[in-house]
């Protein structure tokens, strides 16, 4: 197989960008930014959700058994950017951002236009990342969208030419 072929082909896959975040036992927070997100069943409601498996995020979700995947909209490529390192809780806010404690006790970010909180179903070890299956148990919305939900949020492509993950 030719690398740059299916880099470039796995590439054209369209992804939202979204935070996920989560709260272990301890009360340690942790949040990162992902993008291989899909819903995978209507009934019950699950998402599988890519997760790198050395990230700290994945370890709080391991221990803490739910999380919350926070939809980002359009023009918060800076959020976006910022969960790409690793959370800082400081003066009550997740890397700067604010949030509230959602249903499951995972922090629901108050700037997400939507955000949906979920009990792990199952975790499957393959690969660098582990897919996390996800059974929505709650969500949250900021209010009316205008248009088609799926064009309110922010995309990879609205990163950058340069941005990409995958491939």
């Amino acid at each position: 197989m030719d690398a740059e072929t299916k880099k470039m082909a796995l590439r054209m896959i369209p992804y939202g960008i979204y935070v996920l975040t989560a709260k272990g036992p301890d009360g340690t927070i942790s949040a990162a930014t992902v993008n291989w997100v899909t819903q995978t069943s209507f009934d019950p409601p699950l998402v599988a959700i890519g997760v790198k498996s050395d990230s700290g995020v994945y370890q709080n979700l391991k221990i803490g058994g739910s999380f919350a995947l926070n939809f980002l909209g359009k023009g918060q490529q800076g959020a976006a950017f910022t969960f790409f390192k690793p959370a800082q809780l400081e003066d009550g806010m997740i890397s700067g951002e604010a949030y509230r404690e959602g249903s499951t006790g995972s922090p629901v970010l108050e700037s997400a236009p939507a955000c949906v909180e979920f009990n792990i179903a199952e975790i499957v070890k393959l690969g660098d990342h582990h897919i996390v299956v996800g059974e929505a148990v709650d969500a949250h919305g900021a209010g009316a969208i205008e248009g088609r939900p799926d064009e309110a949020i922010l995309h990879m492509k609205d990163l950058g030419d340069t941005v990409f993950y995958g491939g």
